[in-house]
């Protein structure tokens, strides 16, 4: 990175957004062949589930079945299967590719000697720290959802009758809903870049997370809602212009196609490169300063595969 990391917290949505730019232009053979390697067949998955949950869609309402039976015992058996199947690939690909783009800014940062072929050696051993984070904040979401869901609930045998307070209440409730939802969506992303620069993950990442990303918490949100948007229009574009987009013609559609996976692919991209950049913004604004030799020995360990040789005082961020 070229700046110092005192001058970090001072960078706001457009800084953040212009270093993050920065560094993969510097970098930008290693993070193409992450690209092309983890990101791309990442994008693909996303973009194919929108493409096969419409034809089951378009299947179900156009076929006839003789019993209800027949439909359940079809069309929802493998539409479950394909279900689960795109979760578990998604979740794979989402989890390496995490574990790639923050080993090599973190390698970049500690002027490592990098190159693709050793990231991709660490990659498989970070993946599994990550999981362990992902199935933390699984469990945290769920529970989330359940006590929203009973809120919801509540509202509706109480007030949800009541004409003019029942909307405002509901209105209340989905605020608080979503900004709840933004809240931990944001606080898993820096936990996931906690698990790989520092010995700490699952729980643990989270509550590092929560504690890290004070002060910054508007900041952060304002660039997850930024990069989220970004990719929700890229695949509302999909499916408007390749799924539904029938009357454009099989060629016109198949490099629509290409744009939007490549668009999508180069999306993920930054926004990963961009939590990366969030984390030392806020260590900046905690004053908490890198030890570089520090965290270069703990990306060494990946290499080595040995977590017990490094302990947290190791690896932890001292304060200034």
């Amino acid at each position: 990175m070229d700046r110092e990391q005192e001058e970090m917290q001072f960078l706001g949505v457009f800084g953040i957004f212009k270093e993050s730019y920065k560094l993969i232009f510097s970098w930008r053979k290693i993070f193409t062949n992450i690209m092309l390697t983890l990101i791309l067949p990442l994008s693909f998955i996303y973009v194919a589930h929108v493409q096969v949950s419409s034809l089951f869609s378009k299947k179900s309402n156009t076929a006839i079945y003789e019993k209800p039976s027949d439909l359940i015992s079809h069309n929802w058996f493998y539409f479950w299967l394909f279900n689960a199947a795109y979760f578990t690939l998604s979740l794979v690909f989402s989890l390496l590719s995490t574990a790639a783009v923050v080993y090599t800014i973190a390698c970049i940062y500690t002027a490592r000697e990098l190159s693709f072929k050793k990231i991709m050696s660490v990659v498989p051993k970070v993946w599994k720290r990550l999981m362990v984070t992902f199935l933390s904040i699984f469990v945290a979401m769920f529970f989330y959802l359940v006590v929203g869901g009973v809120l919801f609930l509540v509202w509706a045998v109480s007030v949800g009758g009541i004409q003019v307070v029942g909307v405002a209440v509901l209105i209340i409730l989905v605020i608080l809903f979503i900004t709840g939802l933004l809240y931990l969506t944001t606080v898993w992303h820096l936990a996931s870049t906690i698990s790989v620069l520092e010995d700490t993950y699952g729980f643990a990442a989270m509550v590092k997370s929560q504690k890290l990303i004070k002060g910054k918490l508007g900041l952060a949100i304002s660039i997850f809602v930024i990069t989220s948007l970004a990719s929700g229009v890229n695949q509302i574009a999909f499916k408007s212009l390749v799924v539904e987009g029938t009357n454009i013609g099989i060629v016109s559609r198949f490099v629509y196609a290409i744009i939007c996976l490549l668009l999508l692919s180069t999306t993920i991209l930054y926004g990963l490169v961009v939590q990366t950049v969030i984390y030392f913004v806020c260590k900046s604004y905690h004053h908490e300063n890198i030890d570089k030799s520090a965290l270069s020995d703990h990306l060494e360990v990946y290499l080595l595969g040995e977590y017990t040789l490094l302990k947290t005082k190791d690896v932890q961020l001292f304060h200034v």
